[in-house]
């Protein structure tokens, strides 16, 4: 540890030449996250103006080390302001919070980090501390402005039994079809349609109203379905040929 503070100091250890010396310092000024100097990165950004200074020349370094440093304290901040709210707050919002207030720091060039000023007399610590609880305030007052939500479960429960857009007009396009295709029937078949394939009619009922029997009712029924079939075959046909 000795050593490194010497070669950061500029100061070159016994028996090392000058290009050593210079690659000596420029790997342990390099941000690690693990290595023989794990506590270079926190040396080099001791002080908070120092930290400040290396955020604000985008240093990886000093960005790790204010993670490392205040993220705790983010963390803290926020619940205090957001566990009083634990009926509509999830962790999920805490870490909205958190990467907003990241975000803020990064915006316009980093405007909100270039505006602290520590002869105003705050520690840099009670600053950040400041913003994440203006910043969790900031984000309930949002969530108060969104319209009241409901847990999505609460759709099953949901039930129309009201046909949808969609089931009118495919029951509107089906009876279009079919009084086109009745049309070349006779009067009896067209009436027998509209009991047993319109209006789905019992066979016993159909065979007392149009006076036949039960067994006609299903023989008619047959053939009928049987002409339909075709006379839709007859008119799609073209249109298969066409595509």
């Amino acid at each position: 540890m000795r050593l490194a503070r010497e070669v950061l100091r500029g100061l070159p250890p016994a028996g090392t030449t000058p290009s050593a010396l210079e690659r000596m310092r420029e790997m342990m000024n390099a941000p690690r996250e693990s290595g023989f100097f794990p506590c270079i990165a926190a040396d080099r950004f001791e002080t908070d103006d120092d930290l400040v200074a290396g955020m604000l020349a985008n240093d990886a370094g000093a960005w790790r080390e204010f993670q490392s440093r205040y993220d705790r304290l983010i963390i803290r901040c926020i619940t205090k302001v957001t566990r009083r709210f634990a009926s509509i707050v999830s962790q999920d919002d805490v870490r909205e919070v958190y990467a907003t207030l990241y975000v803020s720091l990064l915006a316009n060039d980093m405007h909100k980090l270039r505006s602290f000023d520590p002869e105003r007399g705050n520690r840099f610590s009670s600053w950040i501390g400041l913003l994440a609880i203006n910043a969790a305030y900031d984000y309930l007052r949002s969530l108060k402005r969104e319209p009241q939500k409901e847990c999505i479960t609460e759709a099953m429960e949901l039930v129309c039994h009201l046909p949808d857009p969609f089931e009118l007009t495919s029951e509107h396009e089906r009876a279009t079809i079919a009084q086109q295709t009745l049309e070349d029937f006779s009067e009896k078949d067209r009436a027998f349609a509209a009991l047993y394939f319109g209006e789905g009619m019992d066979p016993q009922a159909i065979a007392d109203k149009m006076n036949i029997s039960v067994k006609t009712v299903y023989s008619k029924k047959h053939k009928i379905q049987s002409r339909l079939e075709s006379v839709l075959a007859a008119r799609t046909s073209p249109r298969r040929i066409a595509a």
